[in-house]
């Protein structure tokens, strides 16, 4: 299935985009998509029955906003350094373990929104990526079964960056990573069981019409089993955490110079096979 939220800002609704490509009205039958939802196999059972049989109302999408397609979030876990191309483009050497950052949950917005360029920025940079969605309470778990089982579904995330922010100003990454707006999402949850491998994804990036990344998640140091199982060593994972698992090569950082940082007037767009595509206007925070 292909969950989203439709709506104005913290007024979304629920709705799922059929296989026809209609949007279907899921606001008469749950009261939104959220951690509590993904993990409850009876309510989305009775989403598949309902789509099935085609009762679901259609919505009206022209003019429609898309929000992020998972409400509450309880936390944003992000792995760095997670492609041997990016690696190789950065000059950093491969990690011999997950390297983990977070993102507040503040900084997730609609994958069409408007990214924010910080007051004082000269090294905003974008980052495609695959957002895993967890879907089970996950602590301690065991084996890449039990990790993959744990996900609800993958989206699109762009992990946008300050580079200066992030590197140059002491401190971990946080400064560089938590900006108002710099984690797009979406434009649709797609349940686990339409992504049979999440290593056989292809993953692009343009700016300004300009394709930047295209790459594979077959690229990835730690694929998605593994990251999830590693993360829940150290953290209790929970139903509508997102894991933002890393990013090919063709950032800003890595083209030489000058380095062709992001400014307030550029436009982004990025996709994930099967998973849609956001495309965000830059403007001054």
């Amino acid at each position: 299935m292909k969950l989203l939220r439709v709506g104005t800002v913290g007024a979304e609704r629920p709705a799922l985009l059929d296989e026809s490509g209609v949007l279907r009205d899921l606001s008469g039958l749950v009261p939104d998509i959220d951690g509590a939802l993904l993990a409850d196999d009876g309510q989305l059972a009775r989403i598949r029955a309902a789509a099935a049989s085609g009762e679901l109302p259609a919505l009206d999408a022209a003019g429609l906003r898309t929000g992020p397609p998972v409400a509450r979030i309880g936390k944003v876990v992000c792995i760095g350094l997670n492609y041997h191309d990016h690696a190789r483009e950065t000059g950093a050497a491969t990690p011999e373990e997950p390297i983990i950052f977070m993102k507040a949950p503040d900084t997730v917005v609609g994958p069409d929104d408007t990214v924010l360029v910080p007051r004082g920025s000269v090294k905003t940079d974008w980052e495609v990526e695959l957002a895993v969605v967890i879907g089970r309470t996950a602590r301690y778990l065991e084996s890449d079964e039990q990790a993959l089982a744990a996900v609800a579904g993958y989206a699109v995330a762009h992990d946008v960056s300050e580079r200066a922010f992030q590197i140059e100003r002491g401190g971990q990454w946080d400064k560089g990573k938590n900006c108002e707006t710099f984690n797009p999402l979406g434009p649709w949850l797609v349940t686990a069981d339409e992504v049979p491998d999440p290593q056989a994804l292809g993953v692009r990036l343009w700016v300004n019409g300009e394709l930047k990344q295209n790459g594979t998640t077959a690229e990835q140091i730690f694929p998605v089993a593994e990251v999830v199982r590693y993360v829940s060593q150290f953290m209790t994972l929970y139903p509508g955490d997102v894991i933002n698992t890393g990013t090919p090569a063709g950032v800003a950082m890595g083209q030489p110079e000058p380095k062709p940082y992001l400014r307030a007037g550029d436009v982004v767009e990025l996709e994930i096979d099967g998973l849609g595509r956001q495309r965000q206007s830059l403007k001054g925070a």
